[in-house]
């Protein structure tokens, strides 16, 4: 049967818009998917940095809360925190130190080899690696004791992977006076008479014992004798006379922690020839008595690791909650500074 020319047309007509409504079909679900695919990408790269630097309701959540206490610190007992780092870690670590824990302190500085002005990040012109951690150490203090002496009564040391609860910090030194020589942090009792304070767990010089520091490198009472930056920090305090404080809690507890809570908590994960507790100048242990209440730092923490601290400690609340017991920090004994050598 012969097919008349208008039906000729008519079915035409149906097959081209059946093959346009296919065509469009396809290619709007490729760019779903495109879109879908970049969005996860990104998501994966920097789903902690983008979330806590535009996340900022839940950011300045702890800023409501009614903190007359650490208000009341935080005028009182300043703190500049610098924080020892490295061209490679500006983006992937030190930013988000300035995101969560950093921005409590009065000055937040960053030490590195080069300047950066993003960040931004102070060049101290020494090389990279771990032989040059010392030098850039002494180069910082000196920095800082230039350009901030009288704007901090407390200048804390800490690396980029170093978390720092520094409302606990301040009550600790509130205890002590800016104007005594103060050196203070996890104390280790290994190579010199005195020990040293960890690096990793962060240590504290007040205004005096940095005075007294920066002071001995021109006079050459000290010198760069080692590139282990925390030993060869210790060995000048002990040359300056300057003892090591107790940061311990009234309970004993140790509050500067050279380990991350994983590695902490766990009863009996490690045995008695673990290197802490050969290191370590006061008894310690681990499980739920290793660390304070009043925990002032942990060692090792990832930026992931550090926005889940950062949740855990300023955000989250369990109804009902009370205090296993009243944690508080012991007065100092009259004497901070120790003999000087004879």
């Amino acid at each position: 049967m012969a097919v008349s020319r208008s039906m000729r047309s008519l079915i035409k007509y149906i097959i081209g818009i059946a093959i346009g409504i296919f065509t469009s079909s396809y290619f709007i679900n490729m760019a779903k998917l495109h879109i879908q695919g970049s969005m996860q990408n990104n998501h994966n790269r920097y789903n902690f940095h983008h979330y806590w630097l535009h996340g900022n309701g839940m950011m300045n959540y702890s800023s409501k809360r009614n903190n007359s206490a650490s208000d009341d610190l935080y005028k009182k007992v300043r703190i500049l925190c610098w924080v020892m780092t490295a061209p490679a870690n500006l983006e992937t670590k030190a930013r988000h130190i300035k995101t969560t824990w950093g921005k409590r302190c009065n000055i937040l500085l960053f030490m590195s080899s080069e300047s950066n002005p993003d960040l931004p990040a102070i060049g101290l012109e020494t090389k990279e690696g771990r032989n040059q951690l010392y030098r850039k150490t002494i180069k910082a203090f000196h920095y800082v004791h230039q350009h901030h002496i009288d704007q901090a009564e407390w200048f804390l040391k800490a690396d980029d992977d170093t978390y720092v609860i520094v409302e606990n910090l301040r009550l600790l030194l509130s205890k002590y006076s800016p104007d005594d020589a103060v050196y203070m942090g996890r104390h280790f009792k290994m190579y010199h008479k005195q020990g040293y304070m960890s690096g990793g767990a962060g240590y504290v010089l007040s205004r005096e014992a940095l005075k007294k520091y920066v002071a001995a490198f021109k006079d050459e009472t000290c010198h760069h004798t080692s590139h282990v930056e925390d030993v060869a920090l210790g060995k000048c305090m002990e040359t300056l006379g300057i003892g090591p404080g107790d940061s311990r809690d009234n309970h004993q507890r140790e509050t500067f922690l050279p380990l991350s809570l994983e590695n902490l908590l766990v009863r009996g994960r490690y045995g008695k020839n673990f290197w802490l507790w050969k290191f370590t100048n006061y008894t310690s242990g681990d499980g739920p008595e290793c660390c304070s209440d009043l925990a002032i730092s942990f060692h090792y923490v990832n930026p992931k690791l550090m926005h889940i601290l950062e949740f855990y400690i300023y955000h989250l609340r369990a109804v009902g909650y009370k205090v296993r017991r009243i944690t508080d920090f012991p007065n100092p004994p009259k004497v901070v500074e120790g003999k000087r050598n004879q």
